[in-house]
């Protein structure tokens, strides 16, 4: 089946079904429930993320969190990847090497990972919203990528103080940064590059599509600063 179309599709859901069921282990429900016995989507901001489980149960429920979160991203990619090569089912041409690329099958997993992440199946489908599973991602697929876009979320929070927007634009930062890097840097063909940076690009949209709430509330200016209290209730 090297190489055919039905190996192409079942490589492709194989991945996905790595990254989606792997990414609905929420780490900040996961966490809360464990240490805690409660729901963190009942607490805060309702938000099953990691600043929500911050500020709501502390330190210990924030590492945890944390862990589980990169590390979900991680293991769904090294899967997808490793499943591919076993199976050897879909191999791309990268560069001037033909038929020897599996990495697509990472960028396949990320984009499922995230919507896990965000649509959790093993948690009623609401979940977070895929900051933190993304981070983990851009570092398994490039670690240079992930610093170029933690540098643009530091200082975009350094100037703004608004997470929120500090995470949307950095994430967005994804999809001209990854032409930059793959193509120009590691020699990736055209073909190639168009292809991650298509994947990437659906798995950054869905992180920022799951920052609406607070886009509405930064255009209407009643987002709140990172160490900003929330306002005492009348």
């Amino acid at each position: 089946m090297q190489g055919t179309l039905a190996g192409f599709l079942v490589s492709i859901l194989i991945a996905a079904a790595i990254g989606y069921l792997t990414g609905s282990f929420n780490g900040g429900i996961v966490s809360v429930r464990l240490l805690k016995h409660k729901d963190i989507r009942e607490f805060g901001s309702g938000n099953a993320g990691l600043t929500n489980v911050l500020r709501c149960f502390g330190k210990g429920c924030g590492i945890l969190t944390l862990i589980i979160d990169l590390g979900k991203g991680a293991l769904a990619m090294t899967l997808a990847e490793l499943a591919g090569r076993a199976l050897n089912w879909a191999p791309l041409a990268e560069g001037n090497a033909a038929g020897r690329d599996f990495r697509w099958l990472c960028y396949v997993a990320a984009v499922f990972v995230v919507l896990g992440h965000v649509f959790p199946v093993w948690h009623g489908f609401r979940g977070g919203k895929g900051v933190l599973v993304g981070v983990s991602t851009f570092l398994v697929i490039n670690p240079l990528t992930f610093l170029v876009l933690m540098a643009v979320f530091g200082l975009i929070l350094w100037r703004s103080r608004y997470v929120s927007l500090a995470s949307c634009i950095a994430t967005a930062c994804v999809i001209p940064v990854t032409v930059l890097l793959e193509h120009f840097m590691r020699g990736v063909c055209w073909r190639s590059t168009l292809l991650y940076t298509v994947l990437i690009a659906a798995a950054a949209f869905l992180i920022i599509w799951s920052h609406r709430e607070n886009l509405r509330r930064l255009k209407a200016g009643t987002e709140r600063k990172i160490g900003e209290k929330r306002p005492a209730a009348q």
